[in-house]
């Protein structure tokens, strides 16, 4: 895509369409320990899967912006990430352009697939190139962090373990197999989970390498399943078909299948009580292959 200038770019009304904000699974979850500040030390293995949501942006001449969405339940536009995420981006920049934006939600809320977090990240990068406002990823993910723990790994665009609050990343090539994903009908809290004087804070650091050939386990996993049954149930069904944990503090739990018609079949066989869905693990966000589209 030719550079636009700003004159040429305020004109510019096409509705940029397609823009993936893909779900994440941590592969792992350890709880090393709780800060002074309230926050957690934590290791996790980030991977993105091929399910997600979709925004589409059109760029306006006045800096209003503009928020449509098939979301059931309506989140105030006060607390809305992609909302915040926009602002947060014109006010770093002075960037006087504003934008109308779709949304098309398929992600559940409160389920540890981290879909507000993506939305965030996503808005961060459309707009960047979109309003071409040139900034850096990394300044895109320091904006990031301020709105989310996990928007900066949905900007960087890569398969991540993550240290500190979730915010040191390291890349990492981890196979990608296919998941078979369950969505339990309960809203989990994090912010309760990490509240939560059960939870597990003493799991010891550990080096990546030794991680990655370890069992991998999620600290938040017995609580949560302790606390709302519907993951119990789930998680206690899915494990009959393959190897299952919770992602992040849930309230989805995944199983691990080498092929899709593996995990296509388990599905089939899902109780109506539950529903899910089959994705793959990628390591490279789709993100990274629209942006590459301009």
């Amino acid at each position: 895509m030719t550079r636009l200038s700003q004159q040429d770019l305020t004109q510019h009304t096409e509705v940029s369409m397609g823009w993936p904000a893909p779900a994440k699974l941590n592969l792992f979850l350890h709880v090393n320990g709780q800060r002074e500040d309230g926050y957690h030390e934590l290791q996790t293995l980030f991977q993105f899967v091929t399910q997600a949501d979709y925004l589409d942006f059109k760029i306006t001449q006045s800096p209003e912006l503009k928020l449509h969405s098939n979301m059931g339940l309506s989140v105030p536009d006060s607390d809305n990430l992609i909302l915040k995420a926009a602002k947060s981006l014109q006010t770093h920049t002075q960037c006087q352009l504003g934008a109308e934006i779709w949304l098309d939600k398929r992600l559940p809320m409160g389920g540890g697939l981290g879909g507000g977090s993506s939305d965030a990240a996503t808005t961060l990068v459309a707009l960047n190139a979109l309003w071409q406002t040139g900034l850096s990823r990394q300044e895109l993910a320091e904006i990031g962090l301020s709105l989310g723990a996990d928007v900066p790994v949905f900007i960087n665009g890569y398969a991540a373990f993550a240290e500190g609050v979730g915010e040191k990343l390291q890349a990492v090539e981890a196979d990608e197999p296919w998941y078979l994903v369950l969505i339990p009908e309960v809203h989990v809290s994090t912010q309760a989970v990490f509240q939560h004087p059960n939870l597990p804070r003493d799991t010891a650091k550990l080096s990546l390498s030794t991680l990655l050939n370890s069992e991998w386990k999620n600290d938040c996993q017995q609580l949560v399943a302790d606390t709302y049954p519907q993951v119990a149930k789930a998680l206690a069904w899915l494990v009959e078909y393959a190897p299952s944990r919770m992602t992040g503090t849930g309230a989805c739990v995944f199983g691990t299948f080498n092929e899709q018609n593996e995990a296509l079949s388990a599905l089939e066989k899902l109780p109506k009580s539950l529903r899910g869905f089959v994705a793959q693990g990628i390591n490279r966000s789709p993100l990274e292959q629209r942006l590459s589209q301009l």
